[in-house]
Parts: structure tokens; sequence; C-alpha cells
């Protein structure tokens, strides 16, 4: 179909739609009587005769009643019926709209809401969508269905068009875990990270018990989160574990993400675990085995400059609580208290928190600049203070309204800290 064709149909279902309005509104004038020049409107004479019914019927229960006599009782009697008649007489004269008048109504009702629909908003994004679809539809259909997988040259020549054909084609078929994976797949070539996980987000909540997509939700998650495993990535893996025990990009993800987080036994226990499941295949597997030696050496290192490291326990003051919201950040930090960038730091969501207090380890691990790390501050004896700090925006620099704490001047050898976050910055 062309995009006059479809443009074009557009068009004539609305007149149609319109007409049809329009028809509805003028039908009681086409009913009207054609047999009286004046027809009368008889509406006001049918009113004042029910009025009159009701004041006459309150007259006869004051009769009955005694509240009036007769001699009144006729009297008013006298009076409603002569107001009933001059009322009568008095008739309003319905004026019947011509032929000209009605095809004037029928003319600009449809040419009025064409004319609205055309100047309410700008619809050009709607026909660039059917342009859209009309190009390269069919080829996005092809895409995300498997059967080709590259399209043609001509159809790449904007690729905007062939996006907005193939998003388009994926909502009218939201029930389709397949393609909202391979749209995942086209936002991630687009460096679209947010995007491609939502889409595989949707694709893993249609199939949760397809391990491809599931193990590329976690994946792109984790290196996503830089390397942090996530409520929802570790849920993931840890069902895909349960279905596959000896799944091993799980297992791998696993260990990279009890490193990342400084669970370094538990690290070791998914690499060992992943040697056993590559051990009990047949073939060669040095390289493979190889790589998990030295992940293991990676992971010791990692344990033992962390132990080198400062326990740090955040509390937040009882006052304080209720202006903590769900998704604010916490940042936490090793400075020199002359100033300039921290010798460790972490940004960790506020979820960490349980019950006003929080646990923190900071070491070399986390410092921002390779030469600047706790060790070298420790050599340097450098006066070093511990702050905390609850941001609402989750920007490392302080704003009005975050929450902070007092910063806590510590020795080179102390190893432990309490921060209290106690005071809204102004």
């Amino acid at each position: 179909m062309t995009l006059f064709s479809t443009f074009g149909l557009f068009v004539a279902l609305s007149l149609l739609i319109a007409l049809i309005f329009a028809l509805i509104a003028i039908m009681p004038w086409l009913r009207a009587p054609r047999l009286q020049s004046k027809p009368i409107d008889n509406q006001l004479l049918d009113i004042n005769v029910a009025v009159f019914r009701e004041r006459l019927a309150e007259l006869q229960t004051d009769k009955d009643s005694g509240t009036i006599n007769n001699s009144h009782y006729q009297n008013q009697k006298l009076e409603l019926e002569r107001q009933l008649l001059d009322a009568q007489r008095e008739v309003t004269p319905m004026v019947t709209p011509g032929i000209k008048s009605r095809l004037i109504l029928m003319v600009w009702v449809p040419v009025l809401a064409a004319l609205a629909y055309l100047m309410v908003g700008d619809r050009t994004p709607v026909f660039d969508l059917w342009t859209a679809e009309d190009k390269v539809g069919q080829v996005a259909d092809d895409l995300l269905t498997a059967k080709i997988d590259k399209p043609p040259v001509w159809a790449i020549e904007n690729g905007q068009q062939l996006i907005s054909a193939m998003q388009t084609n994926v909502y009218r078929h939201a029930d389709d875990p397949d393609r909202w994976m391979r749209l995942s797949e086209l936002f991630l070539s687009l460096e679209a990270t947010d995007s491609a996980i939502e889409a595989l987000s949707r694709a893993y909540r249609l199939s949760p018990d397809n391990e491809e997509i599931a193990t590329t939700y976690a994946q792109i998650s984790f290196f996503a989160n830089k390397g942090q495993l996530d409520a929802s990535s570790r849920r993931v893996l840890q069902d895909v574990l349960a279905k596959n025990p000896q799944h091993e990009g799980a297992q791998m993800l696993m260990a990279m993400g009890e490193a990342r987080g400084s669970n370094f036994a538990q690290a070791q226990g998914w690499i060992k675990r992943l040697q056993g499941s590559i051990v009990a295949k047949p073939g060669d597997h040095t390289k493979a085995l190889a790589s998990l030696d030295e992940l293991s050496n990676y992971v010791s290192t990692q344990e033992k400059q962390a132990l080198e490291g400062i326990d740090v326990t955040v509390k937040i003051n009882a006052n304080l609580l209720p202006l903590v919201k769900a998704d604010d950040v916490l940042f936490v930090a090793i400075r020199d208290v002359k100033g300039g960038p921290p010798f460790a730091a972490k940004r960790l969501p506020i979820s960490i928190i349980k019950q006003g207090e929080a646990s923190i380890r900071l070491s070399n691990l986390d410092a921002m600049m390779p030469d600047r790390t706790l060790n070298s501050a420790r050599s340097d004896k450098t006066q070093l203070a511990v702050v905390a700090r609850i941001s609402h925006s989750g920007n490392a620099i302080a704003e009005s309204g975050d929450l902070s704490g007092n910063p806590i001047m510590i020795s080179v050898e102390q190893t432990q800290v309490n921060v209290e976050i106690n005071q809204q910055i102004p």
C-alpha cells in the first residue's frame, strides 16, 4: 500500500465519519412538518396545561380538607382558566430551516472537522511512520523473525526509518519474546544500553525459561552496572543455575560479580565450581582452565588489598530517616583533610542501608586514581577524614537538600570508623 493510498483511505474514512455525525445533527430538521407554512411550537402550552392541572388539584385538595370554602374555590378555578386561555393565544411560530441552511451545515461540518484535525498538531511524525512502514516494513519483520541476518543496502539508506519500523513491529507483536530479543540487539548496536536492557527485561518476562534470553539480560545488566550484580541480574542468574547448575556463562557472571562486590570467598567458590564443570567435559580445555587460574589469582590479589582497607559504619539519625527516598544514593569517601580527590570512594544505592545503618569497606580497590590510594596516603602520613552523604539527585557534588554528616578524622593506622548522617544541607 502506497503512502497516497494510505492517506487517501484515512481522509475518506474521516469525511465519512464527519458526514454521519452531520446527518445525526440535522435529522430533526429533515423530519420537520412540511405542510404547515408556520408550524407552531406547542412546548410552552403543554407546560402551562401541566401547571394548570397541578394547581387545580391543589385547590381541590384544599376544598376537600376545608381549608377554603366553595366560593373561594370557584373564584380561583375561574382565574386559572382565564390564565390558561391567555397563554394559549400567545403561540410561538417555529421556523423551519430552508434547503440552503441544510446544505451549508452538511458541507461545513466535515470541512471544519478535517481542518481541525490538520491544524491541531503537526502530523509529520505520523506521515513519516507510514512512509517507513511502506518502504521497510517487510524488511523489519524479516529481521525480527530471523528470516534474514542483515538488511539490504537500500533499506539502511535511512536508518531511522528501519528503526521506527522495527519498533512499531515489535509493539504490534508485544507477546513475542524473540522480537524483543532482536530489538535489544539493535539497541546494543546503536549503544543505547538502557533501551536494550528494557527490551531484554520484556523478553525475559515473556519467556523466563529461555536460558539465552536470561543470560543475555543478566550479562548486559552486569556490564551496564560497571561489573556489579544488582538484585535483578542476580535473581535471573540464580534462576538459570537452579534449572541448569552446570551453565558456564551464569557461573562466570556470578564469579565476576561476587569478586566485584568484594565477596571474595563466594567468587572463589564459583571459580572452583566452574573449573570442575570444565574438567568434567571431554576434550582439551587447557586455555580455559589457565584463564580461570588467572581469575583466581586476581581475586586473591583483590582480597589482600581489601584487607588493608577501612571499615566504615554509616548511621542515619532517626530524625532524618523520613527524608530518605527510595532512589537516593549513598556516597562514602576517604579524603585528605586539606582537600583534593578522595583516596577511596564508593557510590552505593540507598537500599544498602538497613534499619538506618550500613557497613561499608573502603580500600585501595576503591581508589579513583591509580597513584592516589590509601596505601599512598598511609605512606605519606596524610591526615585523613571520612565523609558520608545521601544525595537525592545522585550527583557526586553536594547539593541543597542532601543529607550529610560531619567529617570524621582518622589516623593512618585506623581500620574502623563510625560516621553519622545528622544534618541536611541548606
